[in-house]
């Protein structure tokens, strides 16, 4: 999940929440959301997270697309 993959470059870059939010223009909470997966995530802060990381948005796309794909499975 891309939560899951923020927290983990955040720490790879071995940055704080409140240093990530700072850089991303977002409140320390947002990110605390983001990680704790109580909060959605835009489009548009997904490609802000990819830049800032330097990591292909493609990624992050694709782990979107998986995660809206379980959200509105009727299985």
């Amino acid at each position: 999940m891309i939560i899951n993959k923020v927290s983990e470059l955040r720490k790879e870059k071995n940055i704080t929440q409140g240093q990530l939010a700072n850089e991303l223009g977002v409140s320390r909470q947002t990110i605390i959301s983001l990680e704790d997966n109580k909060s959605n995530i835009s489009l548009y802060f997904a490609m802000k997270i990819s830049k800032f990381f330097n990591k292909p948005i493609e990624q992050l796309i694709h782990i979107l697309y998986r995660l809206l794909l379980q959200i509105f499975s009727f299985s």
